[in-house]
């Protein structure tokens, strides 16, 4: 198996079941696959964050807004590996409830990522609303 198709099963397993997690309201597995290392940032659709404190802020607060998902899946256009780096590109099809309010929405989400001694972790995320 080549680092390409190691890091595809790692997607599609730990990150996924995380960005499930976190639209059914638990932030705890999106944060244990994000790097505790500097630098890290998002630049979300609801909420931005430059460093691992802002980061952990707005996981939490983002989170308590969800629950109920129902669906989640993660339609990957664009990815590479390259040596400890990586990054996706694609779309998140979310059906959850925000705020106790079912809702279906449609995310645009690139990620880059580190590989670091523990595998490969999140340290970077934009996504925006598709309309």
């Amino acid at each position: 198996m080549n680092e390409r198709e190691e890091f595809l099963i790692w997607l599609q397993r730990e990150s996924a079941r995380a960005e499930r997690a976190m639209y059914d309201g638990d932030d705890g597995p999106r944060r244990a696959i994000w790097s505790a290392e500097e630098p890290v940032s998002v630049l979300g659709a609801w909420r931005n964050a430059t460093n691992r404190a802002e980061l952990i802020e707005a996981f939490e607060e983002v989170s308590a807004s969800f629950s109920n998902c129902t669906d989640y899946t993660f339609d990957l256009i664009s990815f590479d590996v390259l040596g400890d780096a990586a990054y996706t590109v694609g779309y998140e099809r979310v059906s959850t409830s925000v705020d106790g309010e079912p809702r279906t929405f449609t995310l645009r989400t690139t990620q880059m990522y580190r590989r670091e001694p523990d595998g490969w972790r999140v340290v970077h995320r934009h996504a925006d609303t598709v309309v």
